[in-house]
C-alpha cells in the first residue's frame, strides 16, 4: 500500500497520525525534498525519510503531537559529531514538516492517491503558516479538492503542474504529483540485495519476488516495500501491470528466467532487463522469437542488463542496472 492508502485506511479506522514530509534539505542528507513518513496512533511507522537519527527525531516529535493537532517544523541539524556518534553515513540539515491527517481531508487524501496511480498531473497546497493547516489539490484543469483558494492564486501556482520537485514558500509547500516507480525484482540473490537498497534511495517501490523464503524475507531485504514468496509460474496473478512499472529479472537459473521473461513480455512495462552473459541472453531471446513475440517486444530487453560500467561485483551490477533505471525513467 503506498501512503495514501494507509492514510485512508487509518482515518477509516477512527486513528489519528501525523504526516511527516521533508520540505527543506541542505548537505548529504540521506532523502530528498518530498519524501514523507505516515507516524500512526500507536507509534506505527510507514515509509522512510532517511532512517537513523533523522527517522527517529521525527517519530519522537510526531508521537508528542499527535493528540493535538498540531502543524510544525521540526529542525534536525547533524553535525559531523552527531553523525559520528550516531553511526549515520549522511550529514546535512533537514526541515520536516509535521502535519495531523484529519478527518476533512479524507476525500483529498483518496483523491492524490487515485491521482499518482493513473499518472493524472497536479499539485497539493499545503499551508501551515502560524501552525494553522489547510490543504487543496489544483488538478490540471484547475479545479481543486479541499480547501478554497482564490482564483488568482490558483493561477498564479498553476506553473508548478510543470515541475518535478516540491516548492518551498513563506508558510506553503507546493507539491507537485509523481507517480510511484515501481520496481519488480524477480530473484533474491545477492545482487537484487544491494539492487533492492540503492533503487529504495533513488524512490523506486521495490518488490522482491523469490520462491525461497529463506532468501526473501524482511531480514535481507529491509529497503524492500514489498516481499512475494510464490512460485515464479503462480506469482503473476498477484502482480498488476499498467505500463509503468520497471521489472529485473535476477533468478537464479536461465529456466528460470526465460519464464519470468516470457511472462513479462506478455504485459506491458515501462523497462524490462534480465541479468546474463550474452551467450545466455542469446539464447534465451531467441526462445522468446520462437514462441512468437513480435521482434520489437524482444528488442526492447535491455539484456545484458545495466549500464556499461565495467561492473564485476554484485554491488558494481546493482550501481550499473539502477543507473540504467534512472536514465529510462527520467527519459519520460
Amino acid at each position: 500500500m503506498d501512503i495514501y492508502e494507509i492514510i485512508e485506511q487509518c482515518l477509516k479506522e477512527g486513528r489519528r497520525g501525523i504526516l511527516a514530509t521533508v520540505i527543506y534539505r541542505a548537505g548529504s542528507a540521506p532523502r530528498d525534498v518530498g519524501a514523507k513518513m505516515l507516524v500512526a496512533e500507536g507509534g506505527q511507522c510507514f515509509g522512510t525519510i532517511g532512517g537513523g537519527r533523522l527517522e527517529a527525531d521525527a517519530c519522537v516529535e510526531a508521537i508528542s503531537i499527535i493528540n493535538r493537532n498540531e502543524t510544525k517544523i521540526l529542525n534536525v541539524r547533524m553535525d559531523s559529531n552527531a553523525i559520528a556518534d550516531d553511526g549515520m553515513l549522511c550529514g546535512g540539515n533537514v526541515d520536516i514538516l509535521l502535519e495531523p491527517v484529519l478527518q476533512k481531508y479524507a476525500g483529498l487524501y483518496k483523491k492524490i492517491g487515485e491521482m499518482l496511480q493513473s499518472d493524472s498531473r497536479g499539485i497539493v497546497v499545503t499551508k501551515f503558516e502560524g501552525g494553522a493547516l489547510s490543504k487543496t489539490l489544483i488538478k490540471e484543469d484547475l479545479t481543486i479538492t479541499g480547501d478554497v483558494l482564490p482564483q488568482k492564486e490558483i493561477e498564479e501556482l498553476s506553473h508548478c503542474l510543470k515541475e518535478k520537485r516540491p516548492c518551498i514558500a513563506d508558510g506553503m509547500v507546493v507539491e507537485p504529483l509523481q507517480s510511484l516507480s515501481v520496481l519488480y525484482v524477480f530473484g533474491a540473490g545477492h545482487v537484487s540485495q544491494f539492487l533492492a537498497r540503492i533503487a529504495a534511495i533513488v524512490d523506486f517501490h521495490v518488490v522482491i519476488i523469490d520462491d525461497r523464503e529463506e532468501f526473501a524475507n524482511n531480514e535481507r531485504f529491509p529497503d524492500a516495500a514489498r516481499i512475494i514468496v510464490d512460485d515464479f509460474h503462480k506469482v503473476f496473478d498477484r502482480l498488476s501491470f499498467t505500463g509503468k512499472e520497471y521489472a529485473v529479472i535476477v533468478t537464479r537459473g536461465h529456466h528460470y528466467d526465460a519464464h519470468v521473461l516470457e511472462e513479462v513480455l506478455k504485459r506491458k512495462t515501462k523497462y524490462t532487463g534480465m541479468i546474463g552473459s550474452r551467450r545466455k541472453v542469446k539464447i534465451v531471446l531467441d526462445h522468446m522469437r520462437k514462441a512468437g513475440f513480435a521482434e520489437e517486444a524482444v528488442a526492447g530487453v535491455h539484456a545484458p542488463i545495466g549500464l556499461s560500467i565495467h561492473a564485476e561485483t554484485p554491488q558494481e551490477i546493482a550501481v550499473s542496472i539502477v543507473a540504467e533505471l534512472i536514465a529510462v525513467r527520467g527519459a519520460k
